[in-house]
């Protein structure tokens, strides 16, 4: 199993930034992607998560309305747009992946469970 994100950067609050990750190793329509994000000094929490064989999703309340996570079975990737970007999104972003029933529409299971991550990509929101 294999997961490479991409797509972090600088960006002014209020800006834009679309992740990505690109998975490889295993069935994509059988598992789903959770994305997660570390700042520093901070645990790892979780920020949404796609059940690519539906298109459930899941968002944390600080995510909600501000990011959409998609996904494109042809690429076997996944994407987070993230917009209206606040200082306190400055973290590095993570995605993982896990059995089907990890990510549905009332949660997504929590960081210890999940198996596979990819390196992590930064994020950085000035203000």
């Amino acid at each position: 199993v294999q997961l490479v994100e991409s797509g972090g950067g600088l960006v002014e609050a209020g800006g834009s930034l679309r992740l990505s990750c690109v998975a490889s190793g295993f069935t994509f329509n059988d598992n789903i992607i959770a994305w997660f994000r570390q700042a520093p000094g901070k645990e790892r929490e979780g920020v949404s998560c796609i059940r690519p064989m539906d298109g459930i999703t899941n968002y944390v309340e600080s995510a909600k309305g501000r990011f959409t996570v998609s996904s494109d079975t042809a690429k076997n990737t996944v994407y987070l747009q993230m917009s209206t970007l606040k200082p306190e999104d400055t973290a590095v972003y993570y995605c993982a992946s896990g059995p089907y029933y990890y990510c549905s529409s009332n949660g997504f299971r929590s960081r210890d469970e999940f198996d596979y991550w990819g390196q992590g990509t930064q994020v950085t929101v000035s203000s």
